[in-house]
């Protein structure tokens, strides 16, 4: 599963920063012959990120590192924005290969192979200094990556984004309403509201826009269930607290035997106490998400009946 915790940790997990970034024209003027910068970089004493930018090496650059010699490429405006960006602040669940910049429209910045330079109508505001790298404001991100982004990603990065508590619901509401009239703002201003903190990782919040887009309401991120002394014991995926049903996504392909027994356990103390349990895997997820709905509207209905025929 892809955990919006890992996504969280992610930034300060980031080596110190290596070797500054330096460009082709700054190496010549420092006395490096033509030659010179093909051997070190053919040595791997030299890094060439970038066509025209030079890292130190020989350590693999991190993202820090790449992001640091994308802006040394760039114009003196241009910021981290979108994935980039979002790594940074740490919700960062739609990966990417390229850096990521904002630059203002008009801005000229010949295109390189491995930074995607997006050039913005919209204002992007005073930056964010993030380990000393100028980014495009948090909420900023946000909306831009889920205006852009396909909708099954664009909730969960949503959620991410509050779960990492760089967002607030109301902030990510106003830079929607920024947007007007921008490409893919409708999807961005539909999933704002539907948007949740309590949801810890991104299949799980694919799993509740899948039901929500079937017409299923009243569905609980992490629902803690308590015992009868009132000590909570578990905690459930998506669940329907009025019909005792809940969602629940199965990411583990090989479960070792005491895991597999704790799994079990808690199945049955939750069935014991009149929760209707179904799970969904990748496939249920991404291949079928009809026969989710399908599966959790009969477990209602079931749910509704046993009720009426206990008041009989």
């Amino acid at each position: 599963m892809d955990l919006y915790t890992e996504a969280l940790r992610f930034p300060w997990q980031l080596r110190a920063p290596g070797s500054h970034p330096v460009t082709y024209r700054e190496l010549r003027r420092q006395g490096l012959t033509d030659q010179a910068i093909r051997w070190r970089t053919s040595r791997r004493r030299l890094l060439r990120p970038y066509h025209g930018v030079y890292l130190g090496g020989p350590t693999q650059p991190d993202l820090l590192d790449l992001a640091r010699a994308a802006l040394r490429a760039a114009p003196p405006l241009a910021v981290l924005g979108l994935h980039t960006a979002a790594q940074l602040y740490g919700f960062g669940v739609v990966r990417t290969n390229a850096i990521h910049l904002l630059v203002p429209a008009g801005t000229p910045f010949p295109q390189r192979a491995g930074i995607a330079v997006h050039q913005v109508t919209l204002p992007i505001g005073p930056p964010v200094t993030l380990f000393g790298l100028p980014c495009a404001p948090p909420e900023r991100c946000a909306i831009d990556l889920a205006r852009l982004i396909p909708r099954l990603d664009a909730l969960p990065l949503l959620d991410a984004a509050l779960f990492s508590g760089v967002c607030r619901p109301e902030s990510l509401w106003r830079e929607a309403v920024r947007h007007r009239g921008l490409r893919g703002v409708r999807q961005a201003r539909e999933l704002v509201p539907l948007a949740d903190h309590r949801a810890e990782c991104r299949q799980e919040s694919q799993l509740r826009l899948v039901l929500y887009d079937g017409g299923l309401r009243g569905l609980v991120p992490q629902l803690n269930v308590a015992d009868e002394s009132g000590r909570v014991r578990h905690r459930l995926d998506l669940a329907d607290p009025e019909y005792l049903v809940a969602a629940e996504y199965d990411g583990s392909s090989h479960l070792d035997p005491r895991r597999l027994r704790a799994d079990r356990v808690r199945h049955n103390w939750l069935s014991e106490r009149g929760w209707s349990i179904r799970y969904f895997t990748s496939s249920d997820l991404y291949q079928n998400p009809q026969g989710i709905i399908d599966s959790i509207v009969a477990a209602r209905e079931a749910s509704r009946r046993s009720r009426a025929n206990q008041c009989e």
